[in-house]
């Protein structure tokens, strides 16, 4: 049965019959489809007001069941409106829309759908950009390609200490050092990494997390295990370490006292450069920093045999007490070398000066500049047999060096003069970001890298000698 409505809801039925046509015609227009919503609210309002004005004229009970069932229904704004009028009212294109509904519904919906959700969530048709975080088909086909294993060349295994980073335009975004476990998960802002799924694999491969990001897994070297492992007091960082190694001048078969265990970073980096001959004692006067060392050392060792199968040598002799009263226990040894990482170095040197040999060098490890002051001082009231060298700070300066790249992620073209046309034109030519363009025509950037270490210590080059 037709609806009674006054002249007003007929002037906005046409215009609404019109806007649905032309809506319609073209179903992925967003503006035609937010008119039809906001029309059809307003008819529904229209039609609710004027059933309620009618009383008890009619049943008012039908028409809101129907109006209740059509709106759980999943139908198109056209069909929505166009079910509300009787069939003479509508107009042939009408028609003929409502029958193609009718056919394929399914369809109809579907698309429907895709346009409101891409509409709501995103507001304009997405652009595919390339995005580093968004795994492609050359990924999966370099994942599924294993180059054959070389010589000594071995699979992760659990037990080994590994290392996890992420680099995003040539930036360390994510880094952690973990022990690969059975049933353990990585975790991280970018995707969760079952261990079980790295044991087994060739170090230094690219694997993807749970959120499609490909994340380097590695192992982790002695370098990466200090500045990452759990620690106690201050480490000696790895560009000081090296350094002190050199001043002293340690070699396999050496034996070396280092006063000072702290977190065990020193305690390692001897423990290598001795070798299986030689041998290193590690004194530390707290018991709770004794302990982390201890710690430390037998978790690398553990890692180590588990990685290259064989023993890291235990060739370090950790003890607790206070070298200046030592006495007892530096009896009868003689030692190639010293490091002393310690507040007051000063207060230890007449205790230990004399168990090192002649011309050997003790390199001191002190934080301030005052302590140097201080121990320098010490070495002229004390009038030991010690020459001071050296004295110097580490500096190490990162440098970021990167071929130069457009936002779009496109090379840069480096800018040549030119005198004809055509070579003009060929310098002009845009090149994509997957074009590997020929030596020398990109241009790079080089400059300092924003992250730069601050000052860790000052070195102090000791060596004993007779005047």
């Amino acid at each position: 049965m037709a609806v009674q409505m006054p002249s007003a809801g007929l002037q906005l039925m046409h215009r609404l019959l019109r806007i649905s046509t032309s809506g319609q015609r073209g179903l992925r227009s967003r503006d035609a489809l937010r008119e039809c919503r906001r029309e059809r609210r307003t008819f529904s309002t229209f039609l609710v007001k004027c059933n309620e004005s009618k009383g008890d004229s009619s049943d008012p009970s039908p028409p809101s069941v129907g109006l209740s069932s059509r709106r759980m229904r999943s139908l198109s704004p056209l069909e929505r409106i166009s079910s509300l009028l009787p069939r003479d009212a509508l107009s042939p294109e009408v028609l003929q829309l409502r029958e193609r509904d009718q056919q394929d519904p399914a369809e109809q919906d579907a698309k429907i759908r895709v346009s409101d959700t891409l509409e709501e969530d995103h507001g304009a048709t997405p652009v595919e950009e390339d995005d580093p975080e968004t795994p492609r088909a050359s990924d999966a086909a370099a994942e599924t390609s294993v180059s054959p294993a070389l010589p000594g060349e071995s699979p992760l295994a659990f037990g080994e200490l590994l290392v996890a980073e992420y680099r995003k335009k040539a930036r360390v975004e994510f880094r952690k050092m973990f022990e690969l476990q059975t049933g353990a998960r990585l975790q991280s802002s970018w995707g969760v990494i079952p261990h079980d799924d790295v044991a087994g694999r060739p170090a230094g491969r690219f694997v993807k997390t749970s959120r499609g990001v490909r994340i380097l897994v590695r192992r982790a070297s002695l370098d990466d295990y200090t500045l990452y492992m759990k620690r106690g007091p201050a480490i000696a960082y790895p560009k000081d370490a090296c350094e002190m190694l050199m001043m002293m001048d340690v070699t396999e078969g050496d034996h070396v006292l280092e006063s000072g265990s702290g977190s065990g970073a020193m305690s390692l980096f001897l423990s290598r450069a001795v070798g299986c001959k030689g041998s290193v004692l590690s004194v530390e006067v707290r018991e709770d920093h004794h302990r982390r060392a201890v710690l430390n050392y037998n978790r690398w060792r553990a890692s180590w045999s588990v990685r290259r199968g064989e023993e890291w040598p235990d060739n370090v002799q950790f003890h607790i007490g206070d070298l200046a009263e030592a006495s007892p226990l530096l009896a009868a040894r003689g030692f190639h070398a010293m490091a002393l990482d310690l507040i007051n170095p000063h207060l230890v040197l007449p205790a230990v000066v004399p168990h090192l040999h002649l011309g050997a060098v003790c390199a001191v490890y002190l934080a301030n500049i005052t302590q140097v002051i201080d121990l320098l001082e010490g070495l002229r009231c004390l009038a030991l047999p010690l020459l001071c060298e050296r004295i110097v700070e580490v500096p190490i300066r990162d440098w970021v060096v990167a071929p130069a790249r457009q936002k779009d992620g496109r090379y840069c073209v480096r800018k040549d003069p030119v005198l004809d046309q055509d070579q003009r034109e060929e310098a002009d030519r845009e090149m994509s970001a997957e074009e590997h363009p020929a030596f020398g025509t990109i241009p790079y950037i080089a400059r300092p890298h924003p992250e730069q270490m601050s000052h860790t210590a000052f070195l102090v080059k000791l060596r004993k000698c007779v005047r």
